[in-house]
């Protein structure tokens, strides 16, 4: 490999067929979704199905990070090959790692609005193809930013400390949807049926559209994948500057959404201290990139922070409640 490719200011490992090929796989991994929502139509996701397609997921993003490494080590070198590949998992530990909160969030929303199961899966589909085209958007928009402006780096660390540091202080504090501005004012605005109707987002009745409690729940569900990208994206640029490994670990991350979800639901008070370690995690990443100009954290050493907090606070999660019971 000669001297690697630009997107948007900022070196990249990948040429323009990986970048094709990556977004044809997602095509048609979204597609292949929507084919079976259509076909199965609405129905509960059972936790077998739930499982295996989170097994599949996690496998797919490993394979990839393993075709990675040994393409660059075969068209570049060994050490290229090793630091990008750390690059690329630790990037989607730390992804997968916030998407597990977003899950949480995803649960609360359901639980609110009282959504039946079997009409959960169309919404999250929808949830994660808009948070895909949200993070398309926002990567490229952070690549252009540090390529101009390096600066901009300490502005991202700053945010993450001071989120964690939040976290981390109202961590108990749950929030009260009923209170949500947004969700007052789409009330409000907008002809709401009292029922739901199937899983549809909208009906017409006496020829008059109204709007479902289901549509409510698909904006919530968009607004709470812009509320956390504010806070990934960022996160993921402390871990490399590659827009490219940027782009497949935060991909890769929420393809596997919507099926932990269904996993983790019913579970979500078995990890309820995921938060603080979320929490610390941010902070860590935030030091990351405030000290990053006299010293820089070895990508190695990251993960094994990332890595080791999130399995600390899911370990102590497990064990408190279980004392609980």
């Amino acid at each position: 490999m000669g001297e690697l490719p630009v997107v948007n200011g900022l070196q990249t490992i990948a040429t323009g067929w990986m970048w094709a090929g990556f977004g044809l796989f997602v095509i048609a991994m979204l597609a292949l979704d929507l084919l079976m929502l259509g076909h199965k139509g609405a129905h509960k996701v059972g936790a077998k199905e739930a499982l295996t397609w989170s097994l599949i997921w996690f496998a797919m993003a490993f394979l990839f990070g393993a075709g990675l490494w040994f393409w660059l080590d075969h068209s570049a070198n060994r050490e290229l090959a090793n630091s990008k590949t750390m690059e690329y998992l630790t990037g989607y530990l730390l992804e997968k790692t916030l998407a597990m909160d977003n899950i949480f969030v995803f649960v609360m929303i359901f639980s609110y609005f009282a959504v039946p199961l079997q009409f959960q899966k169309r919404v999250l589909v929808y949830g994660v193809l808009g948070a895909i085209i949200l993070r398309a958007l926002m990567i490229g928009l952070g690549a252009w930013l540090i390529s101009q402006f390096h600066w901009v780096l300490y502005i991202f660390g700053a945010f993450l400390f001071i989120t964690g540091v939040k976290m981390l202080i109202f961590a108990d504090h749950e929030p009260n949807l009923a209170n949500n501005p947004l969700l007052k004012w789409l009330k409000n605005h907008m002809r709401v049926t009292d029922e739901y109707h199937e899983d549809k987002f909208w009906v017409k009745i006496n020829g008059v559209r109204w709007f479902t409690p289901m549509f409510l729940v698909l904006i919530l569900i968009e607004l709470s994948d812009v509320i956390f990208a504010m806070d990934s994206i960022p996160a993921i640029f402390a871990i490399t500057n590659d827009p490219f490994i940027v782009f497949t670990s935060n991909i890769f991350a929420i393809l596997g959404l919507r099926a932990l979800y269904f996993l983790l639901a019913d579970m979500a008070n078995r990890f309820h201290l995921l938060k603080y370690g979320l929490a610390v995690v941010l902070v860590f990443v935030g030091i990351k990139m405030l000290i990053v100009h006299w010293y820089k954290i070895p990508v190695a050493m990251s993960l094994a922070v990332v890595a080791g907090v999130l399995a600390t606070s899911i370990l102590l999660s497990m064990l408190t409640t279980r004392k609980l019971k």
